[in-house]
């Protein structure tokens, strides 16, 4: 990978750490505040390489609210469990009362 590659992939750990218990936001979301708005999937790339790095990415969803990341967890559901062992509800693959769950790193930091 190319060094400012991982150098964004660093600073979107360093926001996805401060995603509050419960919480949850969108790739889009913390591209945005990166002022990467078109990056979106570089943040999911982000995501899916994040192991043993400490970084909540159970709490980074798409847009909608889905969990279009739960295949890069461990196990069929982990992603789902993590969540809602947070207080998150999820239903088919979608977290419930998304808008009053949503953290924006641009509103909130």
């Amino acid at each position: 990978m190319k060094p400012e590659t991982l150098n964004f992939f660093d600073k979107v750990y360093d926001i996805a750490r401060l995603i509050p218990y419960g919480r949850v936001t969108s790739y889009g979301a913390i591209a945005n505040y990166l002022g990467a708005k078109r990056s979106a999937r570089m943040v999911g790339y982000a995501m899916n390489a994040s192991e043993g790095k400490e970084v909540p990415a159970h709490r980074v969803v798409n847009r909608n609210g889905l969990l279009t990341g739960k295949h890069h967890f461990d196990g069929t559901n982990l992603m789902q469990q993590l969540l809602e062992n947070e207080g998150v509800k999820v239903v088919e693959n979608q977290v419930q009362d998304f808008d009053a769950l949503f953290w924006d790193p641009a509103k909130e930091l």
